[in-house]
């Protein structure tokens, strides 16, 4: 079998760079993106013209568009197109700035629309495709300090289930990975962090430490090399899977609770729904 095409974003490092490299050394092709693509200058030495370098801002729709028509030219189709670019925006919702929020949803949400817009007749043509979007646990469930990222990756969670069933039909697959913490930088050099208001300070103690019980050991990015090739080998992928231990667990309180919640109050739900 002829090896996958890939479109990766974000592949300076974490995930994005993993998968490169996973799709690399079986003999896969990928059009990969970051920033600054000095950062895949090892990649392009030790692979070759298997790897296509390209400088991009996912934020900028006409260069998202550009970079998907020159990677289909390179290559001659796209098999997977993975929306891997994004980053954590840290801080209360009272303590976040208008540009602030705007900029967290326009990478991590608009440069997944503007790249999937991009690909998708290139998928449609073909008959056959799989978009990986990367969510989060995050993207299912909501903490203290990230609200800003929770709403960008909810709103990827919903735009992506719509998006899996008006493709079905031309053959294209959509999945969400939803990763646990990691030992990547989503934290570190990559997150953005709000001005913190005094009045919250003692909730910002209680905060970090309910994360860091919360998080226990992070994951090993490396262990998902496998686990993604797997993934998008497989004929019938899921629209939603988990990466790492431990968000299942969370999950499953998660929606018991809102269940519970849903069905407590459902006299009055139905109550409110009036004669027919």
């Amino acid at each position: 079998m002829p090896g996958k095409t890939w479109f990766i974003t974000g592949c300076s490092r974490g995930f994005g760079r993993e998968w490169a490299i996973a799709a690399l050394e079986r003999g896969d092709r990928v059009a990969a993106t970051a920033r600054d693509t000095a950062t895949l200058a090892d990649l392009v030495e030790r692979f070759g013209d298997a790897v296509l370098p390209l400088r991009l801002d996912v934020t900028d729709r006409d260069a998202d568009f550009a970079a998907v028509r020159a990677a289909h030219e390179r290559f001659g189709r796209l098999d997977v197109v993975v929306n891997n670019a994004g980053y954590g925006q840290f801080g209360l919702v009272e303590e976040l700035s208008e540009q602030e929020a705007r900029d967290q949803i326009e990478t991590n949400l608009f440069g997944a629309l503007w790249i999937t817009q991009a690909a998708l007749p290139i998928l449609r043509a073909q008959g056959s495709g799989h978009i990986i979007q990367v969510s989060s646990i995050g993207g299912i469930s909501a903490f203290p300090n990230i609200g800003m990222y929770h709403a960008s990756k909810w709103a990827l969670e919903g735009l992506s289930q719509s998006l899996a069933q008006e493709v079905a039909g031309f053959g294209i697959h959509v999945t969400l990975i939803e990763p646990a913490g990691y030992s990547t930088d989503w934290g570190g050099a990559s997150a953005r962090r709000a001005t913190p208001l005094p009045a919250y300070a003692a909730f910002h103690e209680q905060v970090e430490q309910a994360r860091r019980t919360r998080v226990g050991t992070p994951g090993d990015p490396v262990a998902t090399r496998a686990a993604i090739l797997q993934l998008v080998d497989a004929e019938q992928p899921p629209l939603r899977i988990f990466f790492g231990d431990g968000p299942l667990a969370i999950a499953t309180r998660d929606y018991e609770s809102r269940l519970a919640t849903w069905r407590e109050w459902e006299p009055l739900s139905i109550a409110a729904h009036g004669r027919g």
